[in-house]
């Protein structure tokens, strides 16, 4: 019997270099790679060895007839995507791994390379680094704990993705690598300072600010960006307990049980889910405390996801909706419009607008409160012009206490709502002592090299990779061919002998990183926060109960 990949795929390819018959596609070599919503497997080539299964870092593989539930679609998932793309699983040209030159002098010992963050993409960094070369590795994080966004992103009721995080366990504990947490580049350390010390400095700090929709009422109370809503289930310590305010989205009006989510990508799909939730499915996972708390005591019932074009358009990834569909006592409807019934019928098999085939169309009433029942709304072609506000008398103005209802383009109707959250898009934000494009909201680059914007020609010893080198695009697993072409380019400067040698060393960095900020933290404190968030959901039946401040990580980390 074959194997399937499932819904949970990370796409960072592990599974395809341990496959004996080469039936994992599409591979980092093939065009493809990087365009599709998962990875696939091949039945009529599987030998159902599990190879496959046993390298997979988040547990999506499994063989087809062990398949139960909503994760039976995956084996025909699998099996169609062959039929429309015929693959060769004939063996290509070998890659073997980089590595430096033997006998390299860099004039200062072993090559010595800066982290800036502690995500995914870093942590592929690390990892490549470390199995390949000698080099000496400082990761550097503005929080006190590690993650990225495996920690404070991924949805909580996602916990196999997660998981991922254990294949970066043995990069944290190197000991070639030292963690300095606590630490905010630009702030306590700026990058001269780094390149004083290291041969190269990689920056994989993300794209951590949101694109905004420039409309009226966009700032008004009850309206939020969805990473401030995804950090605040999540436990971001720099997140307050009150920054999403769902008791206010309840009170009493037509959209008091109605939540907006502006947008249709997998943030958004993520958002939608976690309102509609069974609180009680939640609590065995490690979402805030807090937030457990507020959607336990919220109203809300009807989610609402406007998406400006059509379902051609749909910008979720394929297994992400599927799993949106199959939530237990939610429905899920398209909103009814002669264009969206076209587009429905118009849409070629396998494509994400087929995937709306056979659900309910109804015209949705967003002036009045939801009809009864959880459900969510897939609202296409429909275009905010404004977020309108109630003030205490009751009149609507821009000017208001809070959000009231959105106002959509070739409509007087409103869409009543006390919630609204933004999920377009996000951004770079400028990285101190680095260039960088305003239009583009990116650190120009050039194959991770950081370019002088004078010059065109790259900075000597400074890298980007992950969403602050290719945008805010690609799932945890695209990080893993990501951080190898940044690698690969670093090591291609190191044999060139075209990195800044280091004036520093790396006791002296440690000195002055301790001057800097005496409350960092290290390995040892990581452990110690691990072990309490750990026996913390151990008292409660789940898997961590995250520490959801700055001075409760600090106190932990101190025991």
């Amino acid at each position: 019997m074959a194997y399937a990949i499932t819904r949970t795929c990370c796409n960072d390819a592990s599974c395809v270099s341990v496959c004996p018959v080469n039936c994992i596609h599409p591979t980092p070599d093939e065009p493809d790679f990087g365009r599709t919503d998962m990875l696939y497997i091949d039945p009529a080539a599987c030998i159902d060895c599990g190879a496959c299964a046993d390298a997979c870092p988040v547990d999506a593989v499994f063989p087809v007839d062990r398949l139960t539930g909503p994760d039976t679609v995956f084996g025909e998932l699998n099996r169609d995507w062959f039929r429309d793309h015929p693959s060769d699983h004939s063996w290509g040209t070998p890659a073997f791994p980089r590595s430096l030159p033997a006998g390299l002098d860099l004039g200062t010992g072993p090559l010595r390379v800066a982290i800036v963050g502690t995500g995914p993409s870093a942590g592929y960094t690390a990892q490549t680094l470390l199995r390949t070369t000698g080099a000496e590795l400082t990761m550097i994080d503005r929080l006190p704990v590690t993650g990225g966004l495996l920690r404070h992103g991924v949805a909580p009721d996602h916990q196999s993705t997660k998981r991922i995080a254990e294949s970066f366990a043995s990069v944290f504990h190197d000991p070639r690598l030292r963690i300095h947490l606590n630490v905010e580049v630009g702030a306590d350390l700026a990058h001269a300072e780094l390149a004083a010390h290291h041969h190269a400095v990689v920056y994989a700090v993300g794209a951590a600010a949101d694109r905004r929709l420039g409309l009226p009422g966009e700032d008004l109370p009850g309206s939020l960006p969805a990473t401030t809503f995804v950090r605040w289930y999540n436990a971001e310590p720099t997140v307050p307990a009150d920054a999403v305010d769902l008791g206010a989205a309840a009170a009493d009006g037509p959209g008091a049980e109605r939540a907006v989510v502006i947008g249709n990508g997998n943030v958004a799909v993520d958002v939608a889910r976690i309102l509609l939730t069974d609180p009680d499915r939640l609590a065995a996972t490690d979402i805030a405390d807090h937030a457990l708390a507020a959607l336990r005591r919220s109203r809300i019932r009807e989610v609402v996801l406007l998406a400006r074009r059509g379902p051609e358009h749909a910008a979720w990834t394929g297994p992400e909706f599927l799993a949106l569909t199959q939530l237990p006592g939610v429905e899920v409807v398209v909103d009814d419009h002669p264009e969206v019934r076209a587009a429905l019928a118009a849409a070629p098999e396998g494509s994400g607008a087929a995937l709306l085939a056979g659900l309910p169309l109804e015209r949705v009433d967003g002036a009045g409160p939801p009809r009864p029942g959880r459900r969510i709304v897939l609202r296409f072609l429909a275009t905010p012009t404004e977020l309108v506000g109630t003030g205490p008398a009751g009149a609507e103005r821009v000017e208001a206490e809070r959000v009231d209802a959105v106002r959509l383009a070739g409509t007087d109707a409103l869409l009543r709502t006390g919630l609204v959250v933004r999920s377009i898009g996000h951004r770079g934000v400028p990285v101190p002592g680095l260039p960088f494009d305003e239009a583009a909201g990116s650190v120009p680059h050039r194959a991770g090299r950081v370019l002088d914007p004078a010059t065109g020609r790259p900075l000597p010893g400074a890298y980007l990779v992950g969403w602050a080198k290719r945008g805010p695009s690609g799932g945890i697993g695209a990080n893993r061919a990501c951080s190898q072409e940044t690698v690969d380019a670093l090591l291609d400067d190191a044999a060139a002998r075209a990195l800044p040698v280091p004036t520093g060393t790396r006791k002296e960095f440690d000195r002055l990183v301790r001057t800097r900020r005496p409350d960092a933290l290290g390995l040892r404190h990581l452990r110690a926060i691990e072990q309490a968030e750990r026996a913390r959901g151990q008292a409660t039946g789940r898997p961590r109960v995250k520490l959801p401040t700055v001075p409760a990580l600090l106190a932990a980390a101190r025991r």
